[in-house]
């Protein structure tokens, strides 16, 4: 019986949202790739709409005057004005159509902590199935190759687990420069790439700089993932990609971000993990972020600046890649008041939870 209300429920809306867009004239743009533009305003997001045929409407939500979505084959614009919402389709390889919205909205100054903090509530007992979380053994080819040729064991040198583990951040900032508004080089592999970057001095965006750190890492025999941070706004397509790494000494997860050359630690100067940074921007506990924090020796990174207003707001969920059977997987760590699955997300297809435990369990 519940089945069948359901289904009626969702045809309902589908009749709904139909009918809607039957009532107008509505615009069509074409487009064979799934990965969209949109001009916001005077800011160009590049690559963070994501076509979605099954969202009927697909509904992208702003403040600005102006909207100009920009298909691999076409584009439209709207002026945006408070209390109109903006109707069109985007079909798809000439076959599906992706009924999509724009609707104004809008939007007040707010504190990415307070933000956070609402966000604070996990469900410990979800027991959704997520990928298995899977690490390269130090004897696979390519790692081999990456601690050869880069002399990683030089890197490393001779000191504790953990003073080898900031040995390879420091190593991979001070070699890789960071810069977010370029596309990292075309290349074949890790390996290749930081030949590419080395050699031709090219810069990284912060994803990019966070897979070749996982990569030497797992080279040097740490268990590491890559962890794109990211903010509750689904408009905000401004994320953050940085590492954790196992520490078998310390029993734990390390935050570690290359691309600010950045760890945190207690007040007793103790490292933490990224469940526990997040957690002690929730509760008002201290944090400490290590002094020589910059980003490409151009300028000081502060506390205030990187871990209380951009990591606040870029700490709201959280996902990993996980590679398995030679298939990328993602998982998605949410908190329990947000539903669905983040849009920038979606393309991903990721294993969501709202179990931190599962998230962040154990390396085998």
């Amino acid at each position: 019986m519940k089945l069948k209300t359901c289904i009626l429920i969702a045809l309902c809306i589908l009749l709904t949202v139909s009918s809607l867009f039957a009532q107008q004239k509505i615009k069509v743009i074409r487009a064979n790739s799934k990965t969209v533009d949109i001009k916001d305003g005077n800011n160009l997001k590049k690559a963070t709409w994501t076509i979605v045929p099954s969202a009927r409407p697909d509904i992208y939500k702003t403040s600005a005057k102006r909207v100009t979505f920009y298909t691999d084959l076409d584009s439209i614009s709207f002026k945006v004005k408070p209390g109109h919402e903006y109707n069109f389709v985007i079909l798809l390889n000439g076959k599906d159509s992706a009924f999509t919205q724009i609707k104004y909205e809008k939007t007040e100054p707010v504190s990415y902590l307070d933000i956070l903090k609402k966000a604070s509530k996990y469900d410990f007992n979800d027991s959704r199935e997520l990928a298995k979380f899977t690490y390269k053994p130090v004897s696979d080819k390519g790692l081999i190759h990456i601690r050869k040729d880069f002399k990683l064991d030089s890197v490393i040198g001779g000191g504790n687990e953990v003073s080898q583990i900031l040995s390879l951040l420091h190593w991979v900032h001070n070699t890789f420069p960071h810069d977010g508004t370029k596309d990292a080089p075309n290349c074949s592999s890790i390996h290749n790439l930081m030949d590419i970057c080395i050699s031709g001095h090219h810069t990284v965006d912060c994803g990019s700089l966070a897979n070749i750190l996982n990569n030497c890492y797992l080279a040097a025999g740490f268990k590491s993932r890559r962890v794109v941070c990211l903010p509750k706004d689904s408009t905000d397509f401004d994320c953050h990609s940085i590492n954790t790494v196992y520490s078998n000494s310390l029993n734990k997860w390390v935050w570690v971000d290359p691309t600010n050359d950045a760890y945190v630690m207690n007040e007793k100067g103790e490292l933490l993990g990224i469940a526990e940074v997040r957690q002690r921007l929730i509760e008002n506990k201290p944090l400490i972020l290590n002094p020589e924090a910059n980003w490409n020796h151009r300028s000081s990174v502060t506390k205030e600046e990187y871990l209380y207003y951009y990591m606040a707001k870029n700490l709201y969920a959280l996902m990993c890649f996980v590679s398995s059977g030679g298939e990328i997987k993602c998982n998605l760590l949410l908190p329990v008041e947000y539903t669905g699955v983040i849009p920038r997300t979606r393309a991903n297809n990721p294993k969501c939870t709202n179990n931190p435990d599962k998230f962040w369990v154990k390396p085998d």
